[in-house]
């Protein structure tokens, strides 16, 4: 098996040569290409600093250079940060001062942003040797003639290295770094991609962003792996995406269920030629048994995916079960399937009742990043990682998820955490008192609703749910902020002062 990033590439170019990578637009980029261009970014990044172990903290969209910006990250023998291309500059800054990022990539300008003076506004970037647009990653490449020294750098990458540090949030608000060695990321894309049935002929739509562990491991690593070519979506418009099926015919289409509901739901859509899609993994939320169904069945009346399975998985362990291809619709729908090859699942309860998910194997974390007290009450003395999830196994160990042991919120694919939220909106001014839950969305899965006691709970006060909204908006990414605002007198709470919040969400 090829168990480092730099070989899986080298690997790549050898056997699938010219055969495409990835197509954006106009622009086809072989394997081999793909495998020059990384090189010589590496050799870029190195000589702008970047030293094996330093870390480069990349916030962009999906894009052919996100993904040579990303590989060139291993390739120097560095380690990637990826973060939401939606985040606010005090995101994205927080980030990379705790790595102490060498390098960061960005693209300025995304959704009429400006990246760059934000990030610079954040901190003052003390450890960042350089900030690289990374529309323009020729002027970083380094002539082909001089790469010599870099080969011999990717050459010394080890398996046991860690290959990256995604941050997901936890359930105090501040956001925690899961690492993954280089054996691991790419033992979970082999699973993955074998349960799938990937193959080199297929052509990959990837909607799920590159930033997060579903675009990067189970999008381009997989691609790597397979040969399959894929087409990264920078942001999803609904007639872009089902044009760009019909015409390149896309085969797969992985990605949270909203994304099959748009289509399934859009004007339109029995005009267009679907039908060569065969793949679709989705998860990430609650799964409607009639969307399974209608995401089989044929045209008009439905999608006519051959394959359509659920998965579960974690930042901390990215793809924990999987259903296969020959599971029922109801069982696709309703549970996530069986532990994949190298994991182990188990619930901590009696058999039969329903506890805390408890996941171990190849593929959980290294732990979080210079935090070994969260780390150790994340990941027990005997390899358990405890997911904070309640849920149940059935007698062929399909996984059924049942309620949340934490209060995270999953909104159109993503996980909102309402601490991070509330520590925000205490920050405003008028608010005395509030908390964030997660409600029903038909589109979204779940949106936020804020409960805010006011300071002033006069009728003359100047905070309304407008500007509760507007501030959250400057300082979060956008699926994080609220989407319904309740002004209440008080918030519910037991003896010990915690929110009652299934009292809020019943209300």
């Amino acid at each position: 098996m090829t168990d480092t990033i730099p070989r899986l590439l080298r690997d790549a170019a050898d056997r699938f040569g010219g055969a495409p990578a990835y197509v954006e637009g106009d622009r086809v980029l072989p394997f081999t290409q793909l495998h020059d261009l990384v090189r010589a970014t590496a050799a870029g990044y190195r000589a702008r600093g970047l030293e094996p172990g330093g870390r480069v903290v990349v916030w962009a969209p999906n894009s052919i250079n996100w993904v040579v910006a990303a590989l060139a990250v291993s390739y120097a023998g560095g380690t990637l940060v990826p973060v939401n291309s939606r985040y606010t500059g005090h995101e994205v800054a927080d980030v990379v001062d705790r790595t102490g990022a060498t390098l960061v990539l960005v693209a300025d300008g995304f959704l009429g942003r400006t990246q760059v003076a934000d990030l610079r506004a954040a901190s003052d970037l003390a450890r960042v040797a350089d900030i690289i647009e990374i529309t323009d990653l020729d002027a970083v490449a380094v002539p082909a003639g001089d790469l010599g020294v870099i080969d011999g750098v990717a050459d010394a990458v080890s398996p046991d290295d860690v290959a990256d540090i995604l941050f997901t949030s936890g359930t105090t608000g501040r956001s925690k770094g899961a690492m993954s060695a280089h054996r691991q990321t790419i033992g979970v894309a082999m699973a993955w991609a074998e349960l799938g049935g990937v193959r080199s002929e297929d052509r990959y739509l990837v909607v799920n962003p590159f930033f997060h562990s579903f675009g990067y491991k189970i999008g381009i690593v997989v691609g790597l792996l397979t040969g399959a070519t894929l087409y990264p979506v920078a942001t999803f418009d609904l007639d872009e995406t089902m044009a760009l099926i019909e015409t390149a015919q896309i085969s797969l289409l992985p990605g949270a269920p909203t994304i099959y509901q748009s289509l399934l739901n859009a004007p339109g859509r029995t005009d267009r030629d679907l039908s060569s899609l065969r793949l679709a993994v989705t998860g990430a939320a609650v799964v409607p048994v009639v969307l399974i169904e209608r995401m089989r069945a044929p045209a008009p009346e439905g999608l006519g995916i051959d394959q359509v399975v659920t998965a579960f998985g974690m930042t901390e362990a990215v793809v924990a079960t999987m259903c296969r291809e020959d599971d029922s619709a109801e069982t696709v729908a309703t549970t996530c399937g069986r532990a994949i090859p190298g994991m182990e699942a188990r619930i901590d309860a009696p058999d039969g009742e329903a506890g805390e998910l408890l996941l171990r194997g190849d593929y959980v974390m290294l732990g979080y990043l210079d935090d070994p007290a969260a780390t150790a009450e994340a990941i027990d003395a005997d390899g358990w990682l405890h997911t904070g999830d309640v849920g149940t196994l059935d007698e062929a160990g399909n996984l059924r998820i049942t309620d949340r042991l934490k209060d995270m919120y999953i909104s159109g694919g993503f996980n909102v955490y309402p601490a991070e939220v509330e520590q925000a909106l205490a920050r405003l001014d008028g608010v005395a008192d509030v908390a964030v839950v997660g409600v029903p969305d038909e589109r979204m899965g779940e949106v936020g609703k804020a409960y805010v006691v006011r300071t002033d709970p006069g009728p003359t006060t100047g905070l309304t749910a407008e500007a509760v909204v507007a501030f959250c908006k400057e300082r979060l990414a956008n699926f994080k902020v609220p989407r319904h605002v309740e002004f209440v007198d008080g918030l519910p709470r037991n003896l010990s002062g915690k929110v009652l919040k299934t009292q809020l969400r019943s209300s």
